[in-house]
């Protein structure tokens, strides 16, 4: 989908061996790696990442903090924290609307073109997926709208075929 000349869309793939300006790492609150996405790509940036982690002093929810590359295929790591899943009540759908509004602002700064993010609170922190691909779908068209000409390519980065079916689907019902 084609959204201000930018292109939106979701694909599959692994978003640690996959070139963009910057990627989208779905982190813990102390930006210090963990599991899922986040280990991946802590593992595959190498060791500096860490290092300057932990000059981070780490990120509240819904907030995004930017790093290098490193040994990863993007110049840029935009580290997020998505909320934990408690029901919907609890403010889940601002503060995931927040994780994608703050990364793309954080992309835009550092001059980044082409973003990958992959389905920030999906994993372990029990987001819906459907849900989740409507948050994300909705909170990037409009960011996109908003500011016109400031990116080429998003693409929403999904790991296995469900995650990519729910998350094609958002954009298809989205136009």
């Amino acid at each position: 989908m084609k959204v201000a000349a930018t292109m939106i869309e979701a694909l599959k793939g692994n978003i640690v061996t996959m070139h963009f300006d910057a990627i989208v790492n779905a982190a813990n609150s102390s930006l210090l790696g963990g599991g899922g996405v986040d280990g991946a790509i802590h593992h595959a940036a190498g060791p500096e990442l860490l290092r300057e982690c932990r000059h981070l002093g780490g990120c509240e929810t819904g907030r995004a903090k930017v790093t290098k590359g490193y040994s990863l295929p993007a110049d840029h790591v935009i580290h997020t924290v998505g909320p934990v899943w408690r029901g919907g009540d609890s403010g889940e759908p601002e503060q995931l609307a927040s994780c994608y509004r703050e990364s793309l602002t954080r992309a835009a700064e550092v001059g980044a073109r082409s973003v990958g993010i992959p389905a920030i609170s999906t994993g372990i922190y029990g987001y819906p997926l459907d849900r989740a691909a409507q948050v994300a779908v909705k909170t990037v068209t409009e960011m996109v709208a908003d500011h016109p000409g400031a990116f080429d390519r998003i693409a929403l980065v999904c790991f296995d075929d469900r995650t990519l079916a729910v998350f094609a689907n958002a954009l298809r019902s989205s136009r």
